[in-house]
């Protein structure tokens, strides 16, 4: 069953007395997050499953505002009866920090100048990030969150936040994500933060105040993505070389195939949604991050981790592929903790974690079961 209307929440986590401190030094104060909840906290505050989402995500992962055909963006993962059952699990989605959908960040407006802070938002790091979501479940009531599951950047989030809450989380679902990201995948961010700042109307990224928007190359930015999320397989299901409109080639430059014209779509659509800097902010944050990167800090804080992990992964990813999801689980395993892998068949590249991939779903359902089972306390669910 899917989750009907819901509304989007605010709230300020962080203020002048007490700022959110970053990785890099700069503090940040007010902080405002964007959330949504969908099913019911239990009495010991111990059912919370937080979400977090992706590189071009939102905090409105299920439901409908009031149109049902225009749903979340995990409507198939969360509500009663899916693997993030709602008559269980009370489901937490926030707008990541940087975020351009009601959470503080590059469009948002510095207190202290009164302009948008544009490319003086501060950078911002993955672990930053958790201690935003950290925020956000503080803030609902939850010390303790059940699980944390996310795909990609998501699901950086979650394996950072089982490595710095130690005791404070009790699961962590990490789908088709890496703990270092390859040359590859950071060229391909590099070149599509060139597209946006090249665009004539990017202003060196105070295009706000100048009234344009570097359009052009945040949908350039968007297609070159979304060819790497979609496999080889899957794009040849939906497009072949079939031609847009009719049987013949116009011989020409405009769009003539129907794949150009779908990345077309993708480009302009995500414009109405999203905003350039932010792109830039959320990729780069991935380009950074390495959390393993130094032995000795691994080890203790691997050693110290209490939460279950799941790794999930799927065969025709070639984004995050299956290697970068062993590696996280050897050095997991290697320090002792408890952690389990399933590589996911599927035909649809790294866009697999968005989409109703059954034995995906169920992997995700009886992995939540089981930690439910162990760790919720039996008052909780009577």
């Amino acid at each position: 069953m899917p989750v009907e209307q819901v509304e989007t929440r605010s709230a300020v986590l962080f203020d002048g007395e007490r700022p959110l401190a970053l990785d890099s030094g700069a503090t940040l104060a007010p902080v405002e997050v964007a959330y949504e909840t969908y099913g019911t906290l239990d009495a010991a505050a111990a059912n919370a499953v937080v979400v977090c989402h992706a590189l071009t995500g939102d905090a409105h992962a299920a439901g409908h505002h009031g149109d049902p055909s225009r749903r979340g963006w995990w409507d198939n993962m969360i509500g009663p009866g899916r693997p993030l059952d709602t008559d269980r699990f009370f489901v937490i989605c926030a707008n990541l920090l940087g975020g351009c959908r009601g959470t503080t960040g590059p469009s948002s407006v510095d207190p202290a100048s009164g302009r948008p802070y544009g490319l003086r938002f501060p950078l911002f790091t993955v672990r930053d990030l958790v201690r935003v979501q950290r925020g956000v479940t503080r803030h609902l009531g939850v010390e303790r969150p059940l699980a944390a599951i996310g795909g990609s950047l998501g699901g950086m989030q979650a394996l950072q936040w089982a490595l710095d809450a130690p005791g404070e989380l009790g699961a962590a679902v990490v789908v088709c994500a890496s703990s270092r990201l390859s040359a590859q995948n950071i060229a391909f961010s590099a070149v599509a933060r060139t597209a946006i700042m090249s665009d004539p109307d990017f202003c060196g990224g105070d295009y706000q105040e100048a009234g344009v928007r570097p359009d052009r190359g945040l949908a350039v930015a968007r297609q070159m993505a979304h060819i790497t999320y979609l496999s080889a397989e899957s794009m040849r299901r939906k497009f072949g070389r079939r031609l847009q409109d009719g049987d013949v080639p116009r011989l020409g430059f405009d769009v003539d195939f129907q794949v150009e014209s779908y990345l077309r779509h993708q480009g302009e659509s995500f414009l109405r949604r999203f905003d350039a800097n932010s792109y830039l902010y959320l990729s780069r944050v991935m380009d950074y991050y390495e959390p393993f990167a130094d032995p000795v800090a691994t080890a203790e804080a691997v050693s110290a981790m209490t939460s279950d992990v799941l790794v999930i992964s799927f065969d025709s990813d070639w984004r995050f592929d299956t290697a970068h999801s062993r590696e996280i689980v050897r050095t997991l395993a290697a320090h002792g903790a408890p952690v389990s892998f399933r590589e996911v068949a599927s035909p649809h590249g790294h866009d697999s974690f968005l989409l109703e991939v059954p034995e995906y779903h169920r992997t995700v359902a009886a992995f939540l079961d089981r930690v439910a089972r162990e760790r919720v306390p039996a008052a909780a669910t009577a």
